[in-house]
């Protein structure tokens, strides 16, 4: 895949309809991974992910030990024996944010050094307060730089029994020490210092998955976990789609007055992302203010849908958007922008967009730098459908979490011009 490509998306001049089946939740699969992982026995995880986030969870697996066998596009069956082996060499997780953190903690329950590591934008993306909530537990480990790589010394448990933690930039830190917790030889208190946390609704998440494979947990008030050190029981696991991929086809379908049918019901989701349709479904009357703490991952698709809607957007409670695979708020503004001058603006970590309904049928050629983000790409492809000219560079960067994303525009019938990634 090179980094040199370019798509253009060309706006169909039809609604968008027919049937397209979201990829399984990236954030599930990687949490079910290491539970399977951790397990003693053989797990079935079926409608899973298979993109380079989730492959570089299965790879670290099984450099510490597990078998990890794919009989197909959306299965894994993962065998443990209850225990994770020091790996010869250090874990590369490229730019998988759960991923790191999540094998960060649970890295303690080696009995040896694990170095976990990715490139060079997860070397930018913060690991401290997990680090910091780490050693509290007696953990041995180090970050140089507050970003990985980090290297834990490992002894197979952990050295105390309560910890505080600041998740205040990421709800992964938690979830990343929840699941590790159960491997522990006693119960373990897990408490939130302060009252901000981004998406709690993704530790919900975590602890129905842990929950699945025989973890015992509870909440005796919303900023205090415990959690009994039970181990993980191996258990066949079925994974829902992924909610944020799902925007992406909600708002294709608000923006070209289509029907796309994603085989699934918005109100079935578990995922944080899911409140989004709502939201979505409001277009163009979307409303002048959106909070998007706890639906951080929907806010690309939204603020670039906003850029059509009738009256301005400002976009709140996002400050966590600048901690992401890259500087979330600066790239949609910069996106935006590129497409017509003031069309965003940033205040603080908030971003304004204008809105301009009349955008739509104009020729306005922007090249799109997705810095090498995602959900960047996918974001403003959604542009594409109503602007002429509107080019995604590195288009291939979407195989983090949607490897066929261009595949299903085009089943829709869009029409995408340019150098086709091959992923």
């Amino acid at each position: 895949m090179s980094k040199d490509q370019k798509l253009t998306v060309v706006p169909p001049s039809h609604p968008l309809k027919g049937r397209v089946s979201p990829p399984g939740s990236k954030s599930i699969t990687n949490r079910a991974l290491l539970l399977a992982g951790l397990a003693k026995g053989t797990s079935r995880l079926t409608g899973a992910l298979k993109s380079d986030d989730t492959r570089y969870m299965a790879e670290a697996l099984r450099a510490m030990g597990v078998e990890i066998s794919e009989p197909d596009d959306t299965t894994f069956v993962v065998t443990g024996t209850g225990k994770l082996l020091a790996p010869a060499k250090s874990l590369f997780l490229g730019n998988a944010g759960t991923a790191t953190r999540f094998l960060t903690a649970a890295a303690a329950l080696v009995e040896g050094e694990v170095i976990v590591d990715g490139d060079e934008h997860m070397r930018k993306r913060p690991i401290a307060p997990l680090v910091k909530a780490l050693t509290a537990l007696g953990v041995d480990i180090r970050s140089e730089t507050g970003c990985p790589p980090v290297i834990v010394k490992g002894t197979g448990d952990f050295g105390a029994d309560r910890v505080e933690i600041d998740a205040g930039l990421s709800s992964q830190y938690v979830s990343a020490l929840l699941m590790a917790a159960a491997g522990a030889s006693r119960p373990i208190d897990i408490i939130l210092a302060g009252d901000d946390i981004g998406a709690r609704g993704y530790i919900d998440l975590t602890v129905a998955a842990m929950r699945a494979f025989g973890a015992e947990v509870t909440q005796p008030s919303a900023s205090v976990w415990q959690v009994q050190p039970t181990g993980y029981t191996a258990t066949d696991y079925l994974i829902e789609p992924d909610a944020s991929a799902a925007t992406y086809l909600w708002a294709a379908e608000v923006l070209t007055k289509g029907e796309i049918d994603l085989g699934v019901k918005a109100t079935t989701f578990s995922q944080p992302d899911a409140k989004a349709y709502d939201v979505i479904a409001s277009f163009p009357h979307m409303p002048a203010v959106i909070d998007g703490s706890q639906m951080q991952d929907a806010i690309p698709t939204l603020a670039v849908l906003a850029a059509f809607n009738e009256t301005p957007v400002r976009f709140v409670g996002i400050a966590n958007l600048r901690v992401k695979e890259c500087d979330r708020i600066r790239a949609l503004s910069t996106g935006l922008t590129n497409i017509r001058a003031g069309l965003a603006t940033e205040e603080g970590d908030d971003l304004v967009v204008a809105a301009d309904p009349a955008l739509a049928g104009q020729r306005l050629p922007a090249d799109i730098d997705t810095f090498a983000d995602h959900r960047i790409a996918m974001s403003f492809a959604l542009a594409g459908l109503k602007i002429k000219g509107i080019t995604i560079l590195d288009p291939a960067c979407v195989a983090k979490t949607y490897p066929r994303y261009w595949d299903e525009l085009s089943s829709l019938g869009v029409e995408l011009e340019g150098d086709r990634p091959d992923i």
